[in-house]
């Protein structure tokens, strides 16, 4: 009795907490089905005893025959971007969408670039919604200034929604957590499975059915490989899925991510790294068991989402994810807290019929580090006319494995102040590995497989036009100022 008295008397703490930041009662009673889900033990853990891996998965070539029908429903069907990341995995304090990717443009301005393209190509005014964050939105309402003509396709459709905001959690009391030196840091995102409840509370889920759209294709921002294709967008309306999943292959790099697997009630599901039981993480990294990952690019049917929402009085039954930190990142001496959240993924269990599609790689092109950009910046990658980001035909679809040392690129700031002319030519690169403080002049060539070195404290240059080939042994840049 004492046990429920508490999470009555918790659940008021955090209620009212929520309701003083002016939130919806369907966020309250969202996160406090979250909280109940904590202080009851259930933590989401998924184990190996109750899933298996998936049989085969569809490839997306089988969706090449539905391009028609993808065109025919293009005029039912919005793009929705999750923006709600910050850039601070590059040392950026905004919205992570407006970093500059090719040539200038930012995440953002490709996005729109695809999204007006179609509009071009098709005849069809096709809306794109953003999900902004509470971190994110004023700086990509200032960007949007820049594209005034893109309202104009929306068909009266708001470009952006909000999504919601929750208190971090004291792990000694499970109460919100309050820090005085910077109270911003009192909050966080609950996961992009919010997406379901933001859609609920800023009314766009009706407005979109009342207007005649059937289907939703979303993916996060930074994933510039994540375009809304027509023959997949056909494969989906054509095979009246209320939710379709890209999953890929897994490679050792993606070990670590969400995996596909079906339970043994015979229903798709995502397994994320923070719901495997830790004795079983060896089964869980085993990319031949389990081959395919999330892609986090989702096909939903907004029907179906409307009517499952409204069976569970808006409030899905999605598996708890339990993430520890401290209330200010920045500083580990800080309170220790949960942050709950969702991944909008973990839906597909919730739908019999749901189904997975197997995309190529190249739709999973996610940038979440400065190696990743510095290649998007070399001409190792194309941005065609249809604002489409691609490998250059002359890579064969392999990108260059590009690592840099973090201590001198880890942030925007420090990758512009080394290569100030521009990223090197990694045309020819198979990999780049530098180590130590190196600066790069215009026009320099990377060929081959190339590891440079610099030991010393100061800087050393790359001069002007160097052209470096290696076989993989390390070159030491060295003395300061050296010229290579």
């Amino acid at each position: 009795m004492q046990a429920q008295m508490d999470i009555v008397k918790l659940n008021r703490i955090v209620a009212e907490r929520l309701r003083g930041d002016g939130a919806s009662q369907l966020v309250i009673d969202t996160f406090l089905r979250h909280v109940e889900k904590l202080v009851m033990g259930d933590n989401g853990l998924i184990s190996e005893s109750t899933i298996a891996p998936p049989a085969q998965i569809p490839d997306a070539q089988a969706a090449e025959p539905f391009r028609d029908a993808g065109r025919q429903a293009l005029k039912h069907a919005v793009m929705i971007k999750l923006n709600g990341g910050l850039g601070t995995s590059m040392g950026l304090n905004k919205a992570k969408s407006l970093i500059p990717v090719k040539n200038g443009r930012t995440f953002l301005d490709i996005i729109v670039g695809q999204v007006k393209h179609l509009r071009e190509q098709t005849g069809t005014s096709l809306p794109l919604l953003l999900m902004n964050s509470f971190s994110t939105h004023n700086d990509t309402l200032e960007a949007l200034d820049h594209h005034a003509s893109l309202v104009a396709g929306q068909r009266g459709i708001p470009l952006f929604f909000m999504q919601n905001r929750v208190p971090k959690l004291l792990r000694e009391t499970l109460e919100p957590a309050t820090w005085s030196a910077d109270p911003t840091q009192e909050w966080c995102p609950p996961g992009h499975g919010d997406i379901y409840t933001a859609l609920v509370t800023s009314h766009l889920l009706d407005q979109l059915l009342a207007q005649g759209f059937e289907y939703a294709f979303v993916s996060n921002a930074d994933n510039l490989g994540a375009t809304l294709d027509l023959d997949l967008l056909g494969f989906f309306a054509a095979h009246r899925m209320p939710f379709m999943m890209e999953v890929t292959d897994r490679t050792e790099a993606d070990k670590k991510g969400g995996h596909l697997a079906v339970h043994h009630q015979g229903h798709l599901l995502l397994r994320e790294s923070a719901q495997c039981p830790e004795q079983e993480m060896e089964a869980f990294q085993d990319i031949a068991k389990y081959r395919y990952f999330n892609t986090n690019n989702l096909w939903l049917n907004l029907r179906a989402l409307r009517d499952k929402l409204a069976e569970c009085g808006n409030i899905l039954d999605l598996s708890l994810i339990i993430n520890r930190k401290t209330v200010d990142p920045r500083d580990p001496s800080s309170p220790s807290v949960h942050q709950l959240e969702t991944a909008m993924g973990s839906a597909i269990s919730l739908f019999p019929d749901a189904g997975a599609i197997r995309v190529p790689r190249s739709r999973f092109a996610p940038v979440k580090t400065t190696n990743d950009l510095l290649t998007l910046w070399s001409d190792a990658y194309r941005l065609t006319p249809e604002s489409h980001m691609v490998l250059h035909p002359e890579r064969h679809n392999v990108p260059p494995l590009v690592s840099l040392d973090p201590l001198h690129y880890r942030s925007l700031d420090k990758l512009l102040e080394r290569f100030p002319q521009g990223a090197p030519s990694l045309l020819k690169c198979e990999s780049l590995s530098i180590k130590g403080d190196i600066r790069f002049g215009k026009d320099v060539a990377i060929k081959g497989q190339v590891a440079l070195v610099n030991s010393s404290q100061a800087p050393a240059v790359v001069q002007d036009a160097a052209a470096l080939h290696g076989r993989g042994a390390s070159i030491e840049v060295g003395l300061p100022d050296s010229a290579v």
